[in-house]
C-alpha cells in the first residue's frame, strides 16, 4: 500500500486539504495527516482539524510521497519547517511523489527542485517559480503542481494516476461523479 504524508501548518487552505485526502483515502492509499506544530490545526478560514500525528513524529523513510497544500499562511507555515524540508529533500532524492498546490509550489522552488521543471502555482504568483505554466494541474517527473481550491480535484486525481495508474484514478473519478 502506498504511503502519503498530508501535512497541515496553521492557516492551510482546507479546501485543498480535505480533497486530496478524501481522494487518496478513496483511492486506497494510506494517508497520514500531520500537524504542524500539534495535532489541531486551524485552516485559513478557521476550521480546525485533527491530525493523526505531529510533523517532528514522521518517519519519512515509510513515504512514498507527500502533498503540501496551500493556504496562506499554511505555506509559510511548512516552508519554515525543518522537518518538513527534510522529508522533501528526502523524496526528491528517491525520485518519490512530490506534489504542492496553491501557494507551496513556492516551497520546491525556494529549495532548488523546480529549477529545470515545468510547474504551475496560484495565479498571480507565477513569478515565484522559474518555468512557470498556466494549466490547472502539471506534472513533471515525480513532481505535481496545481493552481488553487477550484483544482483540487484535478490536483488528487492526478496524485492518484502517479502512485497506482490510471485506470485507479478514472475509478474513483467515476465514483465521484466527477467530470
Amino acid at each position: 500500500m502506498k504511503r502519503v504524508l498530508v501535512p497541515l501548518a496553521e492557516g492551510f487552505e482546507e479546501l485543498e486539504a480535505m480533497a486530496a485526502i478524501d481522494v487518496l483515502k478513496r483511492a486506497g492509499i494510506d494517508v497520514i495527516v500531520a500537524g504542524l506544530p500539534g495535532t489541531i490545526v486551524k485552516g485559513r478560514s478557521g476550521v480546525k482539524v485533527v491530525t493523526d500525528k505531529r510533523v517532528d513524529e514522521i518517519d519519512q523513510k515509510s513515504l512514498d510521497g507527500i502533498v503540501l497544500p496551500g493556504g496562506n499562511p499554511g505555506y509559510i507555515n511548512l516552508g519554515k519547517s525543518k522537518k518538513i524540508i527534510e522529508i522533501i529533500n528526502d523524496l526528491d532524492k528517491s525520485k518519490k511523489m512530490i506534489a504542492a498546490i496553491c501557494a507551496s509550489p513556492s516551497i520546491l522552488a525556494k529549495m532548488g527542485i523546480l529549477d529545470d521543471k515545468r510547474a504551475t502555482i496560484y495565479p498571480g504568483m507565477e513569478r515565484d517559480v522559474p518555468r512557470p505554466r498556466t494549466a490547472n494541474v502539471v506534472t513533471d517527473g515525480h513532481i505535481i503542481t496545481s493552481q488553487g481550491p477550484g483544482t483540487s480535484i484535478d490536483f488528487a486525481l492526478e496524485i492518484v494516476k502517479m502512485l497506482l495508474g490510471s485506470s485507479q484514478a478514472e475509478k474513483v473519478r467515476s465514483e465521484l461523479v466527477y467530470r
